[in-house]
């Protein structure tokens, strides 16, 4: 038996064709050239990513460790501010009334530089 030539179709024949003249157009050094290089590309970004990667993991690891130490900080911070707002209202209020029940003891104009010299800090952050 004889085989009959598979039957191509126009679009398929065009197809081919216009491959055939495609390749005709490059040289095969050069896309050898090329597919090294994309190689050798490739190869580089494994790399970088691999390097990428161990540093996440490294950097995710030291957050961890330091993030609970602090958050504990940074509660003890915001306790010694409230006991240091609370100390200073003390000693107002005190002055206040040293000065209302010893007003010779005060020169004009002393008691008010002297109520409070801290400076504003919620201030300065906004």
């Amino acid at each position: 038996m004889d085989k009959l030539p598979p039957v191509v179709s126009p679009e398929t024949a065009a197809a081919a064709e216009v491959a055939v003249q495609f390749r005709s157009l490059v040289d095969n050094e050069d896309i050898g050239t090329i597919r090294q290089t994309q190689h050798l590309i490739l190869g580089r970004l494994q790399d970088s990513n691999a390097v990428l990667t161990h540093f996440n993991e490294y950097s995710e690891q030291c957050f961890a460790e330091v993030s609970n130490d602090f958050a504990s900080k940074a509660r003890l911070l915001k306790s010694m501010k409230a006991d240091l707002d609370h100390i200073f209202l003390k000693l107002r209020s005190m002055k206040s009334r040293l000065a209302a029940t010893y007003p010779d003891a005060f020169p004009d104009g002393a008691m008010a530089k002297t109520m409070d010299q801290r400076p504003d800090l919620e201030s300065l952050m906004d």
